[in-house]
């Protein structure tokens, strides 16, 4: 298709320009974008990985800051986020990040094999040092088909 007539500009058949977008480059970029946020999206959990106990409670809404995970693995170890943390430390450590915060809710993930006496044992610490809102993570029971 030709643009320039015989005189070097342009022809008055004006019905001869085709312009049209060119989608192809646009799906491209958002399979690409799609692709990466799906690999991506699992790694975003916070704390590390426990295997939660199943309970049928309501979901909590969902808040602007990120929230404060505490996890205990089967081993009784606990965690903040992803880095280990003595339980004698736990006080010392949590309310200065605390502090700042509009909410003050730790969420605790609690491995279902972890002794029920060790959840016990770090919820007291937390009670003892003044945390007192705690929200115990647990994930939702399958429900069966009749």
């Amino acid at each position: 298709m030709s643009f320039l007539g015989s005189t070097g500009g342009l022809t008055g058949d004006d019905d001869s320009i085709l312009s049209e977008i060119n989608i192809t480059p646009l799906v491209d970029v958002m399979l690409v974008l799609l692709i990466i946020f799906m690999v991506t999206a699992p790694m975003l959990h916070q704390g590390i990985e426990v295997a939660l106990p199943k309970a049928d409670a309501p979901t909590l809404p969902i808040r602007g800051e990120d929230p404060v995970v505490l996890s205990i693995n089967r081993e009784g170890l606990i965690y903040l986020k992803e880095r280990p943390i003595h339980p004698t430390k736990l006080v010392e450590v949590l309310t200065p990040m605390l502090r700042g915060r509009s909410d003050e809710t730790i969420f605790l993930k609690g491995d279902r094999d972890t002794p029920y006496g060790k959840v016990i044992d770090v919820l007291d610490t937390l009670h003892r040092g003044g945390i007192g809102k705690v929200g115990m993570v647990t994930e939702r029971p399958e429900h069966r088909r009749q």
